[in-house]
């Protein structure tokens, strides 16, 4: 049994060995689902009203499981009739709504039974709980989970749990978890004064403060320069558009309840949940031949999602998302260079974030049922093809997955793990057969016949507000110099060298460093820890020597000094530094 599937397996059984435990405790309790999860399990459960899940019941949860797994508790799974199924679950109103879906699909019922205990499940479990190592799982803790995901629907109480192969693995699973409460960018962001968010405004919809917004702003121009030589024009979009054009598009459809709709005076318009419409009247306004592409559009936009509100959190999922989004229209015959190029962009955007250690990319490719994608199997195949050569042509760490596809064309998903080690997919270049049809849109081949154009979404970044969440999370808000919203804090050690500061001040200000002065009236010692707290990368302190010589002492966030050092030499290595995006 492969790895994987073998920790799936103990994850689900474990589930049940949940259900088991809570039956001891509440044998009126009604049950919900108990998938597997990431990084464990979960079960839903309508306790009864006498029954109180405390901590401390939690625990003994715990420790019923625990014991259960030096028992030979075997799994023994059976198909039955959906009317077996229902005597067998008839005092379990979740499970008979279940039973009845699945009579109603026409689908299969099965049943696993453990001990004395039965579940309506499709399988996936360890021969005997034996198998499980005791210590290498933990129930967690509780959340509010409306039945299958619906408000309408009642309220159950979620038990969440912890489960790897090993007691080793957990640990060290556990030590990550506690590492990533330490890097929270949402506490961080509030410490350095990053972003904020309001009760007025809405939840998901964070403001930029000052700081935070040189941070954002440094990253879009960072991505514009590594578009702009690259055959990018830059596009502008409004906010809205009319309905018409995303009932044209699909994504009216798509995305249903998450549309932010607004009724004009006349006419019924959307928040643009996607740029690529837009982007569609852009080229479809313009008489292009073959000679003329690719066309490349380059706009970092934002667009609007009404997420659910217990979704919603810090930068990582808002309301407001700015997708740093690229469209690029091409021939068929030029969608291999086009991703070489735009994974030569990647490449050198997450090397500077020091984030390709353990990479790896996801090629999604077509599943055997051709009818759920659109376009020819010809163009599929050039666009497949295409993708996986430039994949290799470009070194990349890729698996090809089937059935992962999206219905419009094939895609590669860049997966990066930040400092602790958690995966995150951010970048990501999309073929696309779907807009072009809906839209008509066409070029004169060389033919001088009309063909329609292969349509590349491409996002570096994905989000501008995601990407700066991991990123603070990422470097605990150590950010690189170039990225420091304070690169240099000067500290005068007394008012007498105040004079002093002001001139080196002045002086890093001209050269574009980005700097600030502290001459308040605390103490130096203070000053100090403030600036340290604050995470600047340069602190200049500024005394009899430093002034005398025309120098700056300075102390670097990460404990390296530079002493005596001429203004001119430092402004100069900061400026490369800055220049060049050192990574300390």
């Amino acid at each position: 049994m492969e790895t994987n599937e073998k920790l799936h397996n103990i994850r689900h059984s474990l589930a049940h060995l949940l259900a088991m435990a809570v039956l001891e405790k509440d044998p009126a309790a009604k049950f919900g689902i108990g998938p597997v999860i990431d990084n464990g399990f979960y079960y839903d459960f309508e306790f009864s009203k006498d029954f109180t899940l405390s901590p401390d019941v939690l625990k003994d949860i715990q420790k019923s499981i625990k014991k259960m797994t030096n028992k030979d508790i075997v799994f023994e799974g059976k198909e039955i009739s959906a009317s077996d199924a229902k005597k067998m679950f008839a005092d379990q109103p979740y499970k008979l709504e279940l039973i009845e879906g699945l009579e109603k699909d026409g689908k299969d019922i099965t049943i696993y039974t453990s001990g004395t205990f039965s579940d309506l499940c499709k399988g996936g479990h360890v021969h005997s709980v034996k198998e499980i190592d005791p210590e290498a799982f933990a129930i967690t803790h509780t959340a509010g989970a409306y039945w299958k995901g619906d408000e309408k629907n009642p309220m159950l109480t979620r038990i969440y749990g912890l489960a790897f192969n090993t007691a080793e693995e957990l640990d060290a699973y556990l030590k990550q978890q506690e590492e990533a409460k330490k890097r929270d960018h949402r506490i961080i962001g509030a410490q350095l004064k990053l972003f904020t968010t309001s009760p007025l405004i809405g939840a998901g919809l964070p403001l930029m403060q000052p700081k935070g917004m040189i941070i954002r702003k440094e990253i879009e121009d960072y991505l514009w320069e590594l578009h702009q030589h690259k055959g990018y024009s830059r596009v502008w979009t409004p906010h809205i558009a009319k309905e018409d054009l995303y009932i044209t598009s699909g994504h009216a459809a798509k995305f249903g309840d998450e549309l932010f709709r607004v009724q004009g005076k006349e006419d019924k318009f959307i928040m643009k949940p996607m740029n690529c419409p837009h982007h569609m009247q852009i080229f479809a306004d313009n008489q292009f031949s073959y000679r003329n592409m690719p066309v490349r559009y380059f706009e970092p936009a934002t667009v609007y999602r009404d997420e659910k509100s217990g979704q919603l959190g810090g930068l990582t999922r808002v309301r407001a998302i700015t997708q740093d989004d690229g469209h690029l229209f091409c021939r068929q015959d030029q969608i291999e260079e086009e991703v070489s190029t735009i994974v030569g962009i990647i490449k050198e955007f997450y090397t500077n974030f020091n984030l390709m250690d353990g990479y790896w990319v996801s090629l999604s490719v077509r599943g055997e049922d051709r009818s759920k994608y659109l376009g020819s199997d010809e163009v599929w195949d050039i666009a497949e093809n295409s993708l996986e050569k430039a994949a290799q042509a470009n070194k990349l760490n890729y698996k090809r997955i089937e059935g992962e596809a999206a219905f419009y064309g094939p895609k590669l998903d860049f997966m990066f793990k930040d400092a602790i080690g958690r995966p995150w997919q951010l970048a990501t270049i999309q073929c696309d057969f779907n807009l072009p049809e809906r839209f008509d849109l066409s070029f004169a081949n060389n033919k001088n016949e009309k063909e329609r154009p292969v349509v590349i979404h491409r996002a570096i970044a994905g989000s501008l507000e995601r990407f700066m969440g991991i990123m603070i999370e990422h470097v605990a808000g150590n950010f690189p110099l170039w990225l420091s919203p304070v690169q240099v804090k000067i500290l005068p050690v007394s008012e007498k060298h105040s004079e002093y500061a002001q001139k080196v001040f002045a002086e890093l200000a001209k050269n574009g460093v980005r700097v600030e002065l502290d001459d308040s009236n605390e103490s130096l010692g203070k000053r100090i820890r403030v600036a340290k707290t604050e995470k600047v990368p340069y602190l200049l302190v500024l005394g009899d020597k430093e002034v005398e010589a025309g120098t700056v002492t300075a102390e670097r966030r990460d404990g390296a000094h530079i002493d005596a050092c001429p203004l001119a030499d430092f402004i100069t290595q900061t400026k490369k530094e800055i220049t060049t995006k050192e990574i300390w």
